[in-house]
């Protein structure tokens, strides 16, 4: 810890409202408990809302965020270059951008379901129904961007819907039968939580309907932790979120992953590891001075 007089200074940078569809208040808690976790632990921190981030040119050494914003995101991008310590790196948070996430997860063979990247200007010729059409070039922000289809003509529809909106990409995955399982982890720490959504009716878009109420099928729970910090790895967030279909065999495909989720269900618990996983990096970078 920190001695008395030596504190550490550390910026936050918070979530705009906008990318917290229905967890705007989730998304706020979590990194208030992170925040307060690191100040225990003898740092000085100050969080600023993204948007007022960039606006006053915010500059720090250990920097921590939730961001989204694209301009948050460039200026995270140019601190880090400089050498400043950012957790989630903005880095990290641009692969997790549906296109890219999913191309690092299936060349470093992350267990995935089967999917394809087109542009949204072509016509649907993937043959995978049912599946599911998703923004490629961003997060989802709108319950339109991730859609299951079950024939082509609805992948039409939604091909056209997303050429409306200006959406350049879409990635299709796959539809995968069996138990939809939801997770949280923190890299470097002991804590992974996981849990079905459908009885407790956790969702942000209410998509968990699809797979339906899970029965329980048997896993391998240090397997889908393996398979989600090869993940966490790949990308480079090491604070993370993500989907995990099991199938009737037990076998485990990761559908989506995610920088810095809500931790809606442990937060308590999460908000302590998260703040000791930036701290780790923290004392680990002072140390290499």
């Amino acid at each position: 810890m920190c001695k008395r007089g030596e504190k550490i200074r550390v910026v936050g940078v918070s979530r705009g409202n906008e990318y917290s569809p229905n967890h705007v208040d989730n998304d706020a808690a979590i990194l208030r408990l992170a925040a307060e976790a690191l100040e225990r632990m003898g740092c000085e921190v100050t969080i600023y809302p993204e948007k007022e981030f960039v606006a006053q040119n915010i500059e720090g050494e250990f920097i921590f965020d939730m961001a989204r914003d694209r301009a948050t995101i460039e200026r995270l991008k140019k601190l880090e270059d400089g050498g400043a310590l950012v957790v989630n790196s903005a880095y990290g948070i641009d692969n997790c951008v549906r296109q890219q996430m999913t191309e690092l997860l299936v060349a470093n063979e992350v267990p995935h379901p089967r999917s394809f990247i087109i542009s949204t200007d072509e016509k649907f010729t993937p043959s995978v129904f049912p599946c599911w059409i998703k923004r490629g070039n961003s997060h989802a922000m709108v319950k339109e961007d991730v859609v299951y289809v079950e024939c082509r003509e609805e992948a039409e529809v939604v091909m056209a819907d997303f050429r409306k909106r200006n959406i350049p990409v879409a990635v299709v995955n796959e539809h995968l039968v069996g138990d939809l399982v939801k997770f949280y982890g923190v890299q470097g720490t002991d804590f992974f939580y996981w849990f079905y959504p459908s009885p407790c009716s956790h969702s942000k878009f209410g998509l968990e309907k699809i797979n339906g109420v899970a029965k329980g099928i048997p896993f391998n729970e240090e397997e889908l932790k393996k398979y989600s910090d090869m993940a966490a790895e790949v990308l480079n967030v090491p604070i993370y979120g993500g989907d995990c279909v099991v199938s009737a065999d037990g076998e485990l495909k990761i559908i989506d992953f995610n920088d810095w989720p809500s931790f809606a269900r442990c937060r308590e618990e999460a908000g302590v590891k998260i703040a000791e996983c930036i701290y780790n990096r923290v004392k680990k970078k002072q140390m290499k001075k």
